[in-house]
């Protein structure tokens, strides 16, 4: 069983426990991984910079719909940066996702 990564930026620390804790609760999320970036981007035709906290969860393929809806509904950005990875991992841990999800 494959699995995907997601990437998702939020506005600080507070907004991104907030979300993965209800991922997690969803049991739409096996774990979460959560950094510190700094960001450069296009905003309303600007060039703007800030500090954000990124997320990298892990999930099944299967729920990629219902995480991005979950996602959407509760994150504080208009436009939430949501970003799918097909991944591989190992097989113990490719269990363990699978295990803790759904």
């Amino acid at each position: 069983m494959s699995f995907i990564a997601v990437y998702i930026t939020y506005p600080n620390m507070d907004e991104a426990r907030k979300v993965v804790g209800r991922l997690l609760k969803k049991r739409l999320i096996a774990c979460a991984n959560l950094f510190p970036v700094e960001s450069m981007y296009w905003w309303e035709g600007r060039e703007e910079e800030a500090l954000e906290i990124v997320s990298v969860v892990k999930a099944r393929r299967k729920d990629w719909k219902k995480l991005v809806a979950e996602v959407e509904r509760i994150h504080p950005y208009e436009t939430p940066c949501i970003v799918r990875y097909d991944v591989k991992a190992n097989a113990s841990y490719e269990r363990w996702v699978k295990a803790e999800t759904g």
